[in-house]
C-alpha cells in the first residue's frame, strides 16, 4: 500500500535528490554566468529615467538663498512662507477650498438645525 513506511521513506528520499539536483543545477548556472564575457560591439543599456533622478541639478542653495531674502522672520510684512514662486497661488487654491468647505458645513449645519432639506 501507498502508505506503508518503506514508501514514505523512499518518497522522503526522492524529494532530497530532487532538492539537491536543484541546489546544485542552480550554482552551476551561477558559475557559467559569473564568467560569461559581454562581446565588444555590445552596449549596455541606457538608463533613460534613472540617469535624470541620479543626476537631477541641486537647487538647494539657490532656494535658501530665496527663503532667507530680507531675513527668515516670520512676521506678517514678508512670511517666508510666500517668497518662492508659486506661493501665492498655492494659498489661493488652499484658501478657496478652505472656504468652499466651510461654506458647505454652514449650510448643512443649518439645515440640519431648520430641519429644510428633508428627504421624506
Amino acid at each position: 500500500p501507498a502508505s506503508s513506511p518503506a514508501s514514505k521513506s523512499a518518497n522522503g528520499t526522492s524529494i532530497i535528490k530532487i532538492i539537491s539536483a536543484t541546489m546544485f543545477a542552480a550554482q552551476s548556472a551561477r558559475l557559467v554566468t559569473r564568467n560569461v564575457v559581454v562581446p565588444a560591439g555590445r552596449q549596455q543599456q541606457k538608463r533613460g529615467f534613472i540617469n535624470w533622478l541620479t543626476n537631477y541639478p541641486d537647487k538647494v542653495m539657490e532656494t535658501k538663498r530665496i527663503q532667507q531674502a530680507g531675513g527668515t522672520c516670520q512676521g506678517e510684512y514678508n512670511p517666508t512662507w510666500l517668497k518662492q514662486p508659486g506661493d501665492n497661488i498655492t494659498l489661493m487654491i488652499g484658501a478657496g477650498l478652505c472656504g468652499y468647505g466651510l461654506i458647505l458645513s454652514s449650510m448643512g449645519m443649518y439645515k440640519l438645525a431648520t430641519g429644510k432639506g428633508k428627504k421624506d
